[in-house]
């Protein structure tokens, strides 16, 4: 044991690796002219027993991190299984405090195992695995991206058919919600056609103040290495807040407005802001989905059009809304529950077809009658009906509902279905040029043609 040998040695690992040991005979190892300090021995035999399983691994840091100029060191995370507690993470760990005196790592981070449907382990003698790549054949690569990024790999995770055909449903979820959106853009410029804050309309602040909410729950997730918590954020944003919700509510401005309303370049403006936004938070995990949405949409300057992974995430955008606003959106949200449950109700015994064949009364009393009619102009849009009536006194057909002292009738729309919009009104064919439509629909169509 002498300097020069242990110089000697870590030369030649560091030409040849640590395989060298095996490879290159005794005499060759050793500098020349080696003697045993006791005996004087020059012939040599190489020693076979391993002297610690874990200390090659635990000094990877310090021979590859601390080394390539591609890394850096410390490490800003180390990633294994749970039993490499006592194993790598603690053999680095020791080897580096002697060293260096600090951790070699920023993080650790530790998963479970990938078990099939029924939590056994993947083995040929069972053959229960799964090869990734059949996954990718049939489901794409983005598939198998998401089910990783869905579960929570801190315990064994299960994988089969069944769950990925789940994780597919509600992929489609996801990409149909930005499909929709790519289609209502595309007469939309973000640099010449965005209105200001002060343009939008109460349920687009609403949404916007949930996308804010999204982005701190999305950035939390991947901070926290907790990514199956992005995940179900961004998946129950797409169907709940704006799939159920608000590109429910907007297709009436989107699709009956003037082209270049402030009404409609509201509900734009709002789309355009999510859908920028959300194509970069799922972008860690749907790199192939969002790169794909990334090229078919239009952007604002400043904005890297090459690609989807060398732009930032989004920032919040910072709508002003307070507890009140939120309260009031809650119950507007809560209104709508019970209502649609009354509409689905209605179809299913006939009465009508779509929510627009219906006309609404809604029943209730005391201080949630004086707000149900406060908003009672604004419930129209919201529920999606051809008349909204708010009644304090009487109780409702549907009470199957979750509000207190809250009833339901609903009843065949009186009056013409307009062409256009397809509501029911009295003022279908009052305008000679139009005979077919609505007083609004006929209105914008005057407006359009000027």
């Amino acid at each position: 044991m002498s300097k020069e040998a242990m110089a000697k040695v870590s030369a030649l690992f560091a030409k040849e690796g640590s395989d060298a040991w095996y490879t290159t005979d005794a005499k060759d190892i050793l500098p020349e002219g080696t003697k045993c300090p006791k005996c004087g021995c020059t012939e040599f035999t190489k020693e076979h027993d391993i002297m610690d399983v874990w200390f090659d691994s635990g000094v990877s840091h310090a021979a590859v991190a601390d080394q390539r100029p591609e890394l850096h060191w410390p490490a800003d995370l180390y990633l294994e299984g749970a039993d490499q507690y006592r194993g790598w993470f603690q053999s680095s760990l020791l080897t580096s405090t002697a060293w260096r005196g600090q951790a070699p790592y920023k993080a650790v981070c530790t998963h479970g195992w990938v078990v099939d449907g029924e939590g056994r382990k993947m083995s040929k003698s069972l053959g229960n695995g799964i090869n990734p790549q059949e996954i990718i054949d049939k489901y794409g690569a983005d598939i198998l991206r998401l089910w990783v990024a869905s579960s929570d790999y801190h315990a064994d995770i299960r994988i089969s058919k069944e769950i990925l055909k789940q994780l597919s449903d509600a992929y489609r979820k996801i990409r149909n919600t930005a499909r929709f959106m790519l289609g209502n853009l595309h007469d939309f410029d973000p640099d010449t056609d965005a209105v200001s804050e002060n343009d939008l309309q109460e349920i687009d602040r609403w949404a916007l103040c949930k996308f804010d909410e999204l982005i701190d729950k999305v950035r939390e997730g991947y901070d926290t290495f907790e990514f199956h918590n992005a995940y179900h954020a961004i998946h129950n944003f797409c169907v709940v807040d704006m799939s159920n919700f608000y590109l429910d509510i907007a297709k009436d401005r989107l699709y009956t407005e003037k082209t270049d309303s402030v009404t409609r370049r509201a509900a734009q403006t709002v789309m355009y802001t999510i859908l920028s936004g959300m194509t970069r938070l799922i972008a860690p995990i749907l790199a192939y989905t969002s790169e794909e949405i990334w090229k078919a949409m239009k952007h604002a300057k400043g904005e890297n059009l090459s690609s989807v992974m060398l732009n930032d995430f989004p920032e919040k955008s910072g709508v002003k809304v307070d507890t009140a606003f939120t309260e009031r959106w809650d119950r507007i949200h809560a209104i709508r529950d019970d209502v649609k449950k009354a509409l689905e109700q209605a179809r299913k015994q006939k009465v009508i077809g779509s929510s627009l064949d219906a006309q609404v009364q809604i029943f209730c009393k005391g201080e949630l009658y004086d707000f149900a009619k406060s908003i009672e102009t604004e419930l129209l849009p919201v529920l999606i009906v051809s008349k909204v009536e708010v009644i304090k006194e009487g109780t409702g057909t549907f009470t199957d509902v979750a509000l207190p002292d809250f009833s339901i009738t609903v009843s065949r729309a009186e009056g013409q279905k307009c062409a256009r919009c397809w509501m029911y009104s009295d003022t279908v064919g009052k305008d000679a040029a139009h005979p077919d439509v609505c007083e609004r629909c006929a209105h914008v169509l005057a407006e359009s043609a000027q």
